[in-house]
């Protein structure tokens, strides 16, 4: 039996035949529970004989079956009920199941439950009804950030034990006096780069793939700036600024020395091979900066000027907003007055390609844009806006920011601006809805589309596709805020951008809540590996045979159909391309479970919409 089988087999749970969100559910949304039976087993497998039409009589008598919601605390039934077979008990070629659905939304009592099958005493994993039943979950995805910082360390009382690192990348030839990496001997040109996340399992920094990141989290902020409290357990907790703007001002600090006297921006941050140490802090490797791109300096020019415009309305960070507000429209003008580049990484400095296409550039100029004449209202940028908003990823996709969501939540931001132009307003809103309708009839039609209720194309199970769920999610959350029609449904919305997150909580084939290790917060099936250059060797193998696991919160990358490495994943439909492993080399679990800030912000900014601030 092959290893990579041996890890197939690990990132199921069997014992899971009744899928729940595993953290639970606010009292008044509705619960769907999925009710699975696999027909597509791992090949060879004892259970094969199941993927025959023969066994379905069997299979539907199952999935008709009575269900119990048992109160934890009475250990009685509170709720029973039959379920409604999904599809009229048709396999689901995304993931190879059949399955039944049970409607729990009658259940509003606070308190915590377990669904039982009342003629097999199956469970499903224990999960809360409680209107701050994401509070927690909220903070520990939001410390993730912390854990990712460069040259910081990692003590307690801010780190857990198990995960504690001394500060990173500050030695000799490191972040503090780093090399360009095209005159390496030039210590004339050492610049001091310290600071800021490490991007995603390794632990480079990058100035265009912080975009991401930084606009959802100040997006997320302002949309919901109530839960964003002072109290997340990071060294600047109690500052009086709440702490995902600290979080946030840490990458700041790092963007900014990235970027020079004249206004351009140093692309990338690292080193030149894949010699990692065991972890950060031991990693002696010396770290290069790469040259000035548009792309970078175009990327900090809208990241500075959103930045500023969320910061000059905080007293505490009113200095700091100037400040920002200065250095964007140094950036811009850069950018204005120097070629756009498209090969300006040479990729040297190892290992993400860094560079973006000349269409990217012009969605990041437009963003930029949006947040400098909001800032200023000085109308270049009206009109920069105005001649290139059509030529946006968001006008050219369905989705609308699924991909590039920067640039469509900047195009919406401008449609709120009373200086913006009305017909160019109405053109965007009248985008951004069309743009979404293929997305809302794909919802409504669940029964034939999708048992696991988030349903999204085949295409979208891509390298880096719990990403793109949760940017689904803020997509139909995004309509609650901006379409204001007569056809507008905001409780189809809610719900629609809620069963996202039910299914990185573990309303999936797998039965796995997609963030590490999350045991402590009562889940009962979490991933257990990750590829990452620190939390994935050594001690921090798995979460359940080593002796800490990584640390909890991290959304992995989810499953890839486009999987190049050993495992034979292309065999299994494409929900079930996933591996729970940490293992590089052929295995490539860098396609499949590494985390990344961008996914993380996605999520974050996602779950945060579900959190109430008076609790």
């Amino acid at each position: 039996m092959t290893n990579s089988a041996l890890s197939y087999r690990s990132s199921v749970n069997k014992n899971l035949t009744i899928l729940v969100d595993q953290f639970g559910y606010r009292p008044d949304d509705q619960k769907v529970a999925v009710i699975i039976q696999s027909v597509n087993p791992e090949p060879d497998s004892e259970d094969s004989s199941l993927d025959t039409d023969t066994e379905f009589p069997a299979i539907a008598d199952y999935l008709s079956d009575t269900y119990q919601v048992i109160s934890l605390a009475t250990g009685s039934s509170v709720y029973e009920a039959k379920t409604s077979i999904w599809n009229q008990g048709e396999v689901h070629s995304q993931s190879g199941d059949r399955a039944a659905w049970f409607d729990l939304s009658s259940v509003h009592t606070p308190g915590q439950y377990v669904i039982q099958n009342s003629r097999t005493g199956e469970k499903s994993a224990e999960f809360e009804i409680s209107k701050s039943v994401y509070r927690d979950i909220l903070v520990a995805a939001t410390r993730m950030f912390f854990y990712q910082r460069s040259g910081f360390e990692k003590h307690p009382p801010f780190a857990d034990e198990r995960w504690v690192d001394d500060a990173a990348f500050l030695g000799p030839g490191q972040d503090t006096e780093a090399r360009f990496v095209d005159d390496k001997d030039n210590s004339a040109l050492e610049r001091d780069m310290r600071g800021g996340w490490f991007d995603a399992g390794d632990t480079n920094k990058y100035v265009t793939f912080a975009v991401s990141a930084v606009h959802k989290f100040l997006d997320a902020y302002v949309q919901n700036p109530e839960v964003w409290t002072d109290d997340f357990n990071i060294p600047e907790s109690g500052n009086g600024i709440p702490d995902l703007l600290d979080e946030l001002q840490f990458e700041l600090d790092w963007l900014e020395r990235m970027q020079d006297d004249d206004g351009g921006v140093f692309i990338k941050l690292g080193t030149l091979d894949f010699d990692r140490a065991e972890k950060p802090s031991l990693d002696r490797r010396p770290r290069f900066y790469g040259p000035k791109c548009s792309s970078s300096s175009i990327a900090n020019a809208g990241m500075f000027a959103h930045a500023a415009l969320v910061f000059r309305d905080i007293p505490a960070l009113e200095f700091s907003a100037k400040t920002l507000q200065d250095k964007a429209i140094l950036a811009w003008d850069w950018f204005m007055t120097h070629p756009i580049q498209t090969d300006c990484d040479t990729q040297e400095i190892k290992a993400g390609d860094a560079d973006r296409s000349e269409a990217e550039q012009i969605g990041l100029a437009v963003s930029a844009a949006v947040y400098l004449f909001a800032l200023t209202e000085n109308p270049i940028y009206d009109s920069y806006i105005v001649q290139y908003f059509q030529d946006t990823r968001p006008f050219e996709s369905f989705g609308w920011a699924i991909y590039e969501s920067h640039v469509g939540d900047a195009l919406l931001a401008y449609t709120q601006l009373e200086s913006g132009r009305p017909e160019t307003q109405d053109d965007i809103l009248q985008a951004f809805v069309n743009s979404l309708e293929p997305l809302l009839a794909d919802q409504a039609n669940l029964e034939e589309l999708d048992p696991y209720r988030a349903y999204m194309p085949d295409a979208q199970y891509h390298w880096g596709s719990n990403n793109i769920k949760a940017n689904f999610g803020n997509e139909f959350y995004n309509l609650i805020v901006h379409n204001d029609s007569e056809n507008s449904s905001p409780e189809s919305y809610s719900a629609a951008a809620l069963s996202m997150i039910h299914y990185l909580h573990g309303v999936n084939p797998f039965g796995m809540v997609y963030l590490t290790n999350m045991y402590d917060y009562g889940v009962t099936f979490s991933a257990n590996e990750m590829y990452h250059e620190w939390f994935g060797r050594g001690i921090y193998s798995n979460a359940l045979t080593s002796p800490s696991g990584p640390a909890p919160g991290y959304l992995t990358g989810g499953p890839n159909r486009n999987y190049t490495g050993s495992a034979p994943l292309a065999e299994y439909p494409p929900m079930k391309a996933y591996l729970d492993s940490n293992q590089g080399g052929d295995l490539r679990m860098w396609e499949i479970t590494e985390p990344s800030i961008a996914y993380q912000s996605s999520y974050i900014k996602l779950l945060s919409k579900f959190v109430a601030g008076d609790i």
